[in-house]
């Protein structure tokens, strides 16, 4: 009878176990169901948004342009809005010109950092330097802008006497060392993806530990590399609170460093301002600026990812 009991008994657990995991067995195919769409709409958030951003931008671009040629915008090298000049040329040399000096800071200092952390660097040195570097991204700009303005600015005056207070290349050099932490990383997780077969494979033939970074390692991430600094490129170009301080609200149509001159998103922050008359050619060109704007980093982006397409390395 025991034996019957405790059968019986063992029996009636395993329905119940068995009843229990059909049970669970529904609620998650009902969520099945559901996670895939919630997922989507997680996906397609980005998309929205930024078809969003777009729409914003044309609507309002749309009343500028029909007021001021487009022939007249992207040629005229007269950026004088309250005077009724709107040549975006002086915008853009000047966002063109803290981009380049700063991707000559960031570059060689960026990359050299990254070789050192994927090919010199023992773990605990990495595990030191790598989020110490990566503090700097965590740097508000407006710090970075007052840093370029009290700082930087004149120190480069003792080597520059003619030199302007505000001016792009204190701008641009502060706005480099504010994107190496991105270069720098990203090309070292680059680097690291490299496999070791391919170092080893070097060191054996005789190569020396920097020729193998430089000769094999390097061109192995290349594209990795690449794409961090066009990205990097895209964040310099979108800079915004640096560029503001530090280099002035001058449009100037010039490639000179010491000058002053004014970025795209600097407009953007004078043109927002409490001055700027609702509905006015000012205000509608706010949004022709940010469209351009727009549309130089959305160039950069879709570049970095042809570089990555093209150039990827499977192992």
């Amino acid at each position: 009878m025991d034996t019957s009991s405790t059968i019986k008994k063992k029996t009636l657990d395993v329905q119940e176990k068995i009843r229990q995991n059909k049970e669970k067995q529904k609620v998650l195919r009902k969520l099945e169901k559901v996670v895939p769409a919630f997922l989507l709409l997680c996906a397609g958030f980005s998309v929205i948004t930024t078809a969003g951003i777009l729409f914003t931008l044309l609507k309002e671009a749309i009343g500028f342009f029909g007021v001021v040629p487009l022939n007249e915008f992207f040629f005229n090298t007269s950026w004088r809005p309250w005077s009724g000049s709107f040549g975006v040329l002086p915008l853009i040399t000047g966002t063109l010109l803290i981009t380049l000096i700063a991707i000559l800071v960031a570059l060689p200092l960026g990359i050299a950092a990254a070789i050192f952390l994927s090919e010199y660097a023992s773990a605990r040195v990495r595990k030191m330097i790598k989020p110490t570097l990566e503090v700097l991204a965590g740097i508000p700009t407006v710090v970075y802008g007052f840093f370029a303005l009290t700082f930087v600015t004149p120190v480069l005056e003792k080597l520059i006497p003619d030199l302007q207070i505000f001016n792009a290349l204190s701008a641009g050099i502060v706005v480099g060392i504010m994107i190496i932490p991105m270069v720098a990383s990203l090309s070292e997780d680059a680097m690291n993806a490299v496999p070791n077969s391919l170092r080893e494979g070097a060191m054996a033939m005789g190569s020396t530990k920097f020729e193998v970074a430089m000769k094999v390692v390097l061109p192995a991430a290349f594209s990795g590399v690449v794409a961090s600094i066009v990205l990097a490129i895209s964040r310099a170009i979108g800079e915004t609170m640096i560029v503001t301080i530090a280099a002035g609200q001058s449009p100037n149509f010039t490639f000179d460093p010491t000058m002053s001159i004014q970025t795209l998103t600097a407009f953007i922050v004078q043109g927002t301002s409490g001055d700027t008359t609702y509905g006015s050619t000012i205000y509608y060109s706010v949004y022709a600026v940010g469209i351009t704007l727009f549309v130089f980093t959305l160039a950069m982006n879709l570049l970095a990812q042809y570089i990555a397409r093209r150039f990827r390395e499977e192992y």
